[in-house]
Parts: structure tokens; sequence; C-alpha cells
């Protein structure tokens, strides 16, 4: 396989991405043609659906292995499931599979969308339409994943730097509301570090709270 294209994303490395699409909705992204696909034939259409699946791979765990078993973080980082009863980064085909809001297809083509989770450069190497009457299934069971979902309230301890738009601060929540943090890390001391291009944020945890501390440009 070969990529189709890539994605510009706001995340400089795997720390802070949601893990799962759409949990951080105003985190906007671009997605860039390789040639030949650099083409506006291939997207004729596309502009009709308001959602994309995207098949990407996790590029940034190549030669890491896998194995058998995971321990997802929803399970607090300590029960163990099979590989492939998760959606661990550590596969035996490391490939990832996302749902994107498709805002606008700009001339390149590049798709402009919302909630992808992906690190910045990620190779695509296939997009679909997202279907509703065939991909919805409101019956459908999510195993470990059905435990009421923890998030994080988020306070701002020091003072927004003059350009953050207020569509960035949006994301800047919803990323930190997710818990970016390994499960096994608890320490309310700690101070942790995002990079939500183009600034770098630092912050702790305590009681259930993301405490903002510091939002610098993000390192060169």
């Amino acid at each position: 396989m070969e990529p189709v294209a890539h994605i510009r994303s706001p995340f400089a490395d795997k720390f802070g991405v949601p893990r799962q699409g759409n949990l951080a909705p105003h985190v906007v992204s671009e997605i860039v043609f390789t040639p030949p696909f650099r083409n506006a034939e291939c997207v004729r259409g596309i502009q009709a659906f308001s959602h994309l699946w995207l098949i990407w791979g996790f590029h940034c765990n190549e030669g890491a292995g896998w194995h058998p078993t995971v321990r997802p973080p929803r399970l607090g980082g300590n029960a163990r499931v099979g590989v492939f009863a998760s959606r661990s980064p550590f596969r035996p085909n490391g490939l990832g599979l996302s749902v994107v809001k498709l805002l606008s297809v700009e001339p390149g083509p590049v798709l402009r969308v919302s909630g992808a989770d992906m690190v910045d450069g990620t190779p695509i190497y296939d997009i679909k339409p997202y279907i509703p009457y065939a991909d919805s299934l409101p019956d459908a069971t999510g195993g470990f994943t059905d435990v009421p979902r923890h998030t994080l309230e988020v306070m701002l301890d020091c003072a927004l730097p003059r350009h953050a738009s207020p569509e960035w601060v949006e994301a800047m929540c919803e990323v930190l509301a997710q818990d970016p943090r390994p499960a096994y890390q608890q320490t309310p001391e700690r101070i942790y570090h995002v990079i939500l291009k183009p600034f770098e944020i630092s912050f702790r945890v305590q009681d259930g709270t993301a405490h903002v501390v510091a939002i610098q440009p993000e390192p060169q």
C-alpha cells in the first residue's frame, strides 16, 4: 500500500492526541493528497457527505512490535484484553480507523476536517464516505467501553496568549478534558506538556480538574 494523503494536524506528537476521533470536535486538520491522487477528480462529489472514514497508519510506532493482549486506558491501564478486542495502536498491522467531519473542500484538493485523532504527518491509506444508513448502528454494544467516560474539568491558571483564537481555546479544553495522562500516572504535582500547534500547554491534574499553568509558543 502507499499513502494517498497525509494529515496536517495541530498535534506535534502522540501525547495529547484524543484516544478516539471526534472527542475534540474543535480540532481542525487538513488532508493533503500525494501525487497521483492530488487530483480534483478523485474527490468529485465528496462534499455531499458530512463525514468521512479515514484508514491510516500508526507511523510513530514503527518497529515497536505488538502483543496478544493490551491494557486499555478505559480499564485503568491494569486489566488486559486481546489486541483484537481493542483499538490499541500496537497492532500486527499498524492501521487506524477514524471518522471525521468534512468541513470543506479547498483547492489542491485539500480536505478540511474536524475531530481527527492523528499526529501531524500521519499517512492516510484510504478515504471513504460515512454512510448513515449502514454505518450508524444504534443497538450496538461497546463492551468494556460502555463504562461511564471519565472527563476532566479544565481551569485556566494562567493568561491566554494574545493570539490564541476562541476556536483554539475550545480545542485545548476538549483535548485536556479527555485526560491525556497515562492511566498509571496520577501524581497531582506532576506537570505535563501537550503541544497543540501553535502553542505548548503545561498542565497538572488535581481532584478531577486539569489546571493549565502555562501556555507558550511551541518549541522549534
